[in-house]
């Protein structure tokens, strides 16, 4: 895959999930574009061996050009935002126009035009985008990303508590490493065209088991604490969130509690040859984030 020219871009690349996969193909030494809202912000990105750090905004196609010039194959990802179908469809028009022969797409579990998730909605509406271009397409339809546990440090350090509207429902979280790596199979090996693959962690846990999973990683007594939807919305607005993603919770775990996200599937050991990330594992490599002693990474 070594060339003088990059052949791989990668959206998103100062994301968690983006910024993942741009740093696991640098490291094993292959030419990767980074694209970016604002270079003088990927300093990090620019002194990684093997990138090459570009501008361009998936919301403004002209932008995107230069960054598709020369380009086979792309990683689309964008921000969960109100705009996030029509930026993915931008991208999709402008990677066809470039001549991207593949596009892999970060997507989610739940992905569906008739879902109540207005992110799952958004999701299937770009997978088809993809699917029609022309292009050949491969799905990562990736569930519950582990650091989505970050956003309750603040109840983890000053209440000792795990506070989620799940009652007792189960859910098969996955490592953002994971997803990176299966990504990075499919951007440098063939064989994936035209494939949707469902990707999640092998176990799927309740929310008291979280919270025993927690308590071991952090040394204290951690609880489970099944709060009403409605209340948790409050409180996550409250705390600053946009009314539209607040929104797009409660939809989520209405899903969630549903059972909607309880499956396990083995795609990951099937794709990687080795079992995806525990929750435990995950824990105990975040212990100090969620002992509120470092920023969660």
């Amino acid at each position: 895959m070594a060339s003088e020219h990059p052949r791989i871009l990668v959206t998103g690349a100062t994301g968690q999930t983006g910024g993942a996969v741009v740093a696991r193909l640098s490291a094993l030494r292959i030419p990767v574009r980074a694209l970016v809202r604002s270079a003088a912000k990927a300093t990090a990105l620019s002194a990684l061996p093997h990138v090459e750090v570009v501008s361009g905004d998936l919301a403004q196609p002209d932008t995107l050009e230069p960054a598709l010039a020369g380009i086979d194959r792309a990683f689309l990802v964008s921000t969960s935002d109100p705009h996030m179908l029509d930026v993915q469809v931008s991208f999709v028009d402008a990677a066809r126009a470039a001549r991207v022969r593949h596009v892999v797409k970060l997507s989610g579990i739940i992905a569906d035009l008739d879902s109540p998730f207005r992110f799952a909605r958004m999701h299937r509406g770009a997978e088809l985008a993809v699917e029609r271009s022309g292009m050949a397409w491969t799905h990562l339809r990736a569930g519950e990303f582990m650091p989505a546990y970050f956003r309750q440090i603040p109840n983890i350090v000053g209440r000792s508590a795990l506070m989620l509207p799940m009652a007792d429902a189960r859910i098969a979280s996955i490592d953002v490493g994971d997803v990176a790596d299966v990504a990075v199979r499919m951007l440098t090996t063939d064989g994936h065209a035209g494939n949707a693959y469902s990707l999640t962690g092998s176990t799927a846990h309740d929310m008291t088991e979280i919270a025993q999973l927690l308590t071991a990683a952090v040394g204290k007594p951690i609880r489970y604490v099944d709060v009403p939807p409605e209340q948790a919305r409050a409180a996550q607005l409250a705390a600053g969130m946009p009314a539209f993603n607040a929104d797009a919770l409660f939809e989520l775990f209405a899903e969630r509690r549903a059972g909607k996200e309880s499956a396990v599937y083995p795609t990951v050991e099937q794709l990687l040859g080795r079992a995806p990330t525990s929750f435990a594992a995950f824990a105990a490599r975040n212990a100090s984030v969620f002992k509120g002693e470092a920023p969660p990474k």
